[in-house]
């Protein structure tokens, strides 16, 4: 049974790809700063110590950024090459979307870390996740009924975490089938945040409603949640780019690799009404 690292483990997309490999017949080793279960390994980032042990006996790594990591020369690039020194026979990279046009971001640092090296890697390029409901925009939705991003009326073909792992899961599989690919993935349908807050209000039985943001009125609402810097800048380009169409083309690769519809925002919305319980007021 080959044996698959997989960082971020604990968190939303790691779960998924965890899920997905046990369901693939693959073992997963978590890795995390904090082991608390069979399968978990100590882990950080920023502890070069801790990566041999975690690396020792893998096949395959699963491979995201941590939001707070923006320095890849000294985190994630090395653990790269650590990686292939250990004998990983394949990387799965968790890059985001545009991170090919878009060269400033970190997640495009590391895809050049990859490149730079032997052709051992595949690259996923989501777009927007529809977790994000439950995640960046959540205290929104809970405690003031409603979302509040500097969009403008952009779409945006929201991708569901629950795909993207099953996806992560084949290619840790069979890499063979996927050296050197990347691929952008996107949801079937694009919606607007006014539809998604209607949605939402479908299935809460309470007005949730879409508030376009200013570019200012954005970054002052980051700072009060205390975000690294650098990931408050990425996070208001990224979503101004919304205003622009950059994530409102829906893509096939997802259908075409997974061999089935992926799941829309509306499915997303649909399965996870308790995530949106009113807190206050």
């Amino acid at each position: 049974m080959a044996k698959i690292l997989v960082t971020g483990a604990n968190g939303k997309t790691g779960q998924q790809v965890v899920a997905a490999l046990g369901k693939a017949g693959l073992s997963a080793r978590r890795a995390t700063r904090h082991p608390l279960a069979p399968g978990d390994v100590r882990f950080d980032f920023l502890d070069p110590a801790t990566w041999d042990d975690a690396l020792g006996g893998v096949q395959g790594l699963f491979l995201m950024r941590p939001p707070a990591i923006a320095r890849i020369d000294s985190t994630l690039a090395p653990l790269i090459a650590a990686a292939r020194v250990a004998g990983v026979q394949h990387i799965c990279f968790l890059s985001v979307a545009g991170a090919d046009r878009m060269r400033f971001i970190p997640h495009a640092a590391v895809e050049r870390a990859l490149r730079e090296g032997p052709a051992d890697w595949s690259i996923l390029r989501p777009g927007f996740f529809a977790q994000n409901l439950q995640d960046a925009y959540i205290h929104d939705i809970r405690h003031d009924d409603r979302l509040f991003v500097p969009a403008g009326r952009g779409r945006v073909a929201f991708v569901d975490l629950r795909d993207v792992g099953s996806l992560a899961a084949r290619i840790l599989a069979e890499p063979e089938r996927h050296i050197g690919a990347a691929y952008t993935l996107t949801g079937p349908v694009a919606a607007t945040f006014d539809e998604v807050a209607e949605a939402l209000s479908q299935t809460t039985g309470r007005a949730i409603t879409y508030r376009a943001a200013s570019v200012p009125g954005y970054l002052a609402h980051l700072r009060k949640q205390r975000l690294p810097v650098a990931q408050t800048l990425v996070q208001t380009a990224l979503h101004v780019g919304l205003r622009f169409g950059q994530a409102e083309r829906v893509d096939p690769t997802l259908a075409t690799q997974l061999g089935r519809p992926p799941r829309s925002i509306f499915d997303y919305v649909h399965d996870h009404a308790e995530a949106w319980v009113r807190v206050g007021g």
